[in-house]
């Protein structure tokens, strides 16, 4: 049974003073909940209390919970208090509860949502920074191995290499070259649409060549190999590693870089280039075709008009772009996989964080590249 916690101010120059009676348990929590509710309402927001214990009968840390929620009213420290008449048992308990308030008070209600974004920007950019170390990690492991493969200490994998450029290359051919297709013919549309409005509608070609030659032949054609081969490339480490088999390449003293980084590294450098002239010419076909339905533009026409008007240096800088983001793709895809732990639930988080870590990358460099190209008027 609790008699009461109560409040007592004897004058106004006295120090405030609350009475322990009872027993201060988990059992009786609901009724001192409610009357140390009632005395924070009428003390004062800052000043020190003197708390008498005599009465005190059982305490636990609901007890102490409570006392110290009552303490923690205003300002004031939990040092500045006068406890009397408590035993060291309990007194030690409280000491260890007041500690754990002190380290772990949580914020004001009223800041709590802020500091909650805040807390979440600041993991996010944690994250951010330990993904682009293990990323940098990853390249400068995979260079190492690509330069001793060319200096011959280390075996170039051909089978492999051929064999994953046939998965990431040829088989990609229809979609890229369908896609490609598609865009240049949307592009074409909407430039005639808004080019015929001022008599203007040759210059179509012009809009088409240039950011199929510059932009959209590497671009969509690495969006979609970052989707394709690179999730691929994550889940198949993955599954490796989920297998252990990674652990049985490491304990027959093989190179797991040499030997399932590199072939799907080597294929996309080579296969990428390449399906961006694909996705290049399906391109400018797809805007061709376009021209010659809707705007009386014929073939020949389009092609006499691209030749004269449609410089060979769109075509390298668009090029240039590609070895890089075979790169991009291929280290983001492996990488992903090496990370993985063992379950299927891992496998498909980091095939998820490498599409997207992929993507990301490659339009991060993509206006990287077009500002650089900007700034040296090429």
């Amino acid at each position: 049974m609790v008699d009461a916690a109560f409040i007592d101010v004897p004058d106004g120059t006295a120090r405030p003073s609350i009475r322990m009676d009872g027993d201060w348990t988990l059992a009786n929590a609901g009724r001192l909940c409610a009357q140390i509710e009632r005395l924070a309402a009428i003390r004062s927001a800052d000043g020190a209390l003197t708390v008498d214990a005599a009465g005190l009968g059982a305490f636990d840390t609901t007890g102490a919970l409570l006392l110290g929620r009552l303490l923690r009213h205003g300002s004031t420290r939990f040092a500045d208090h006068r406890i009397d008449n408590m035993s060291k048992a309990d007194l030690a308990l409280l000491d260890l509860v007041f500690a754990r308030l002190d380290t772990l008070a949580p914020p004001a209600a009223k800041h709590a949502n802020f500091v909650r974004m805040v807390e979440r920007v600041g993991v996010w950019i944690a994250g951010l920074w330990q993904r682009t170390r293990e990323l940098l990690g990853f390249v400068g492991a995979v260079l190492a191995t690509l330069a001793k493969v060319v200096v011959r200490r280390r075996k170039l994998r051909v089978t492999a290499t051929v064999f994953h450029m046939e998965q990431t290359g040829l088989d990609a051919v229809p979609i890229v070259a369908l896609l490609t297709f598609l865009v240049g013919a949307v592009v074409a549309f909407l430039g005639a649409t808004v080019l015929r409005d001022f008599g203007a509608s040759i210059y179509t070609v012009e809009l088409v060549s240039y950011s199929f030659l510059r932009e959209f032949g590497v671009l969509l054609t690495a969006i979609l190999l970052a989707g394709r081969s690179g999730s691929a490339f994550t889940a198949q480490i993955g599954s490796m590693k989920s297998r252990e088999e990674l652990d049985a390449i490491a304990a027959l003293g093989l190179d797991p870089i040499e030997l399932l980084v590199l072939p799907r590294l080597l294929a996309l450098l080579v296969m990428l280039p390449a399906l961006t002239v694909i996705g290049m010419f399906a391109g400018l076909v797809g805007g061709g075709i376009v021209g010659s339905m809707s705007l009386d533009i014929t073939p020949s026409m389009f092609v006499a008009r691209l030749h004269e008007t449609t410089s060979l240096r769109h075509f390298w800088v668009g090029m240039s772009k590609a070895p890089v983001f075979a790169f991009l793709i291929a280290a983001v895809g492996c990488l992903e996989g090496f990370k993985v732990q063992g379950s299927a639930e891992s496998v498909g988080r980091h095939t998820t964080a490498s599409v997207v870590q992929a993507i990301f990358l490659v339009i991060v460099f993509d206006a990287l590249f077009a500002m650089f190209f900007m700034e040296i008027h090429l």
